[in-house]
């Protein structure tokens, strides 16, 4: 069995900000703070550097990435598609706080992001992220594709219902009322927009990954 590669973690935002060399550090200080904002890092060196940053320049961000696939199936693959957006969910836990967001898939520029709220899975932010998409481009007559790296989240969008197996309590209430805006708007609306499965082995992680643990 390989050894696991030790991660360091850049918290912007959090009950703490600076520099953590394991997750359970980085967790803590993300834990209950609303719009926390936090990447992980190969190295000390990568994740100070970081920390002078800006959250949003360094998420999504996959230019070291090189693919383990061959050259005849990285041929067979291609390149994606730019004319598109692409759609991301992150959840600390499962359930745990979670949130999505979609950018424009070439120059990564965030269109929308929504949450952080406080008890969800990462299946349903992925089923709101590419809904939330599809509105946004019936809205805008726009011919681009949406890309997600959740095949089942593209099965609940094309079965027009959010298959969780979350329960709905007090704490949920708001999240599950903007699922069930989300059912009834593709209940009642047609698209043409095409859903298309992120080649992640290909390409490297989507870009509207928000670049954590």
């Amino acid at each position: 069995m390989s050894k696991k590669k030790k991660k360091y973690y850049t918290v912007w935002k959090g009950h703490k900000t600076g520099v953590f060399d394991n997750w359970n550090d980085c967790k803590a200080q993300i834990t209950n703070f609303d719009g926390a904002q936090y990447k992980s890092f190969p190295t000390f060196d990568a994740a100070k550097a970081a920390l002078k940053g800006n959250y949003f320049d360094y998420v999504g961000k996959n230019k070291s990435f090189k693919s383990e696939l061959s050259a005849e199936q990285l041929k067979k693959i291609g390149q994606p598609n730019y004319n598109s957006i692409s759609v991301d969910a992150a959840s600390s836990g499962n359930p745990g706080k979670m949130e999505y967001r979609g950018v424009d898939t070439k120059t990564q520029k965030q269109l929308f992001i929504q949450g952080p709220f406080e008890e969800g899975t990462n299946n349903i932010g992925e089923f709101l992220a590419i809904v939330h998409g599809l509105a946004l481009l019936k809205k805008n007559n726009s011919n681009r594709i949406i890309y997600t790296d959740s095949r089942t989240a593209i099965s609940w969008v094309k079965k027009k219902t959010c298959n969780t197996k979350l329960e709905r309590n007090a704490k949920n209430k708001v999240l599950f009322e903007l699922v069930d805006r989300a059912v009834d708007w593709l209940k009642n609306n047609s698209y043409s927009t095409v859903i298309v499965k992120w080649e992640t082995k290909a390409w490297g992680e989507i870009p509207a990954d928000f670049g954590r643990k």
